[in-house]
């Protein structure tokens, strides 16, 4: 649901939405890490400015947490 959710807001932002991928692993018992690969220039699109892009991602996953008791990390990568 979530990597779903993550992987059509980012397309939305994008110049380059066919880069989009989004994986998520598990770091540990409760705790997983989402990486969202883009391409290079598009990278500073999904962070945004002072970071608010990607606040609003974790934001939105927070309430993700509420409802299966998971923490998540959220990191942009380019794929370039």
């Amino acid at each position: 649901m979530i990597q779903e959710f993550i992987s059509s807001y980012a397309k939305l932002l994008v110049k380059h939405p066919d880069n989009i991928k989004v994986e998520i692993s598990p770091i540990d018992e409760g705790f997983d890490e989402i990486t969202i690969y883009a391409a290079n220039e598009d990278v500073g699109k999904l962070i945004g400015r002072e970071g608010r892009m990607i606040n609003s991602v974790k934001t939105v996953i927070s309430g993700c947490k509420a409802k299966g008791g998971k923490n998540y990390r959220v990191n942009v990568k380019s794929s370039d």
